[in-house]
């Protein structure tokens, strides 16, 4: 790696709760959720190129380096600021692809920070956020960077001061298509919007959680097993479940019960991003 190279860290959110309240003649769905980051992700290392060439130097499988949305999120914000110089770009995955955790979200927003860094584009928040919208809608949150109240698609935020427990999160070995989720039949589309303050009283539920469980036995089943020891929740339209606990050991212990063959992971929940902490770190 050469001594240009920024690595930044691409983390995990959670969808606290996730209420579907309508639907827009789009086909876009109205919603209601609450994100917190984990302080645990994906890392990418981005090295500038003076020739304007944009390489992605991991493979992912299944996924067109074409499509990926850390090169589309380059090229995004090559166009946007007028920029010619490139990148390579290498990836740490360790975050599950489908797993409702925002992995790709992450992974494009981080590219949107670094290379404005990199690149020294100037672009605002503001403006990498609006970038981000026409590539998914998590990417906004990510690039803003603070747990939010979210409303409209996903883009609506308010920044808002969570408890920051220990969560463990656990990966059932499928991948849910959110296109599929959010076309089902079966998906209410039509929950009473809620305010923060009555989440916070009254909590909230996931809409998309009926369906992903009827769908996909696997969910279910560790739904069911992980509801044994504590209270159980699925983040987005899954796969991922988590539970939250006051500190690490009580989270690790329930981790070591479960079975080895389950992919989990234990983190705490951020109410700033580990990219932003990062970000300022070397500023």
């Amino acid at each position: 790696m050469n001594s240009t190279t920024l690595s930044l860290p691409a983390p995990a959110k959670l969808n606290l709760f996730l209420h579907i309240t309508g639907r827009r003649a789009n086909g876009y769905h109205e919603l209601q959720t609450l994100f917190q980051f984990l302080d645990y992700g994906d890392t990418l290392h981005f090295s500038p190129r003076e020739d304007g060439q944009l390489n992605l130097l991991t493979e992912l499988a299944g996924v067109n380096a074409e499509d990926n949305l850390i090169i589309r999120a380059a090229r995004l914000l090559r166009e946007a600021s007028g920029c010619q110089l490139g990148a390579d770009i290498r990836l740490d995955k360790i975050l599950p692809m489908g797993g409702g955790i925002g992995g790709g979200s992450s992974d494009a927003a981080t590219t949107l920070l670094g290379l404005n860094q990199l690149w020294q584009t100037g672009l605002s928040l503001e403006q990498l956020a609006e970038l981000g919208i026409r590539l998914g809608a998590d990417v906004p949150v990510f690039v803003h960077g603070k747990a939010a109240w979210a409303e409209g698609v996903g883009e609506k935020l308010t920044p808002v001061e969570l408890d920051e427990p220990w969560f463990l999160v656990v990966a059932p070995a499928c991948h849910v298509s959110t296109a599929e989720i959010f076309s089902d039949q079966r998906l209410t589309r039509d929950t009473s919007p809620i305010t923060l303050a009555a989440f916070r009283e009254v909590g909230g539920r996931n809409d998309c959680l009926p369906v992903v469980t009827t769908r996909y036995p696997e969910i279910r089943n560790t739904l069911i097993l992980l509801n044994k020891y504590c209270e159980a929740k699925m983040t987005g339209t899954g796969s991922c479940l988590f539970g939250a606990f006051p500190n690490e050991r009580e989270a690790d212990k329930v981790r070591a019960r479960l079975p080895a063959t389950l992919r989990s992971f234990v983190a705490r929940g951020c109410n700033v991003s580990p990219l932003h902490r990062e970000l300022q770190k070397q500023a």
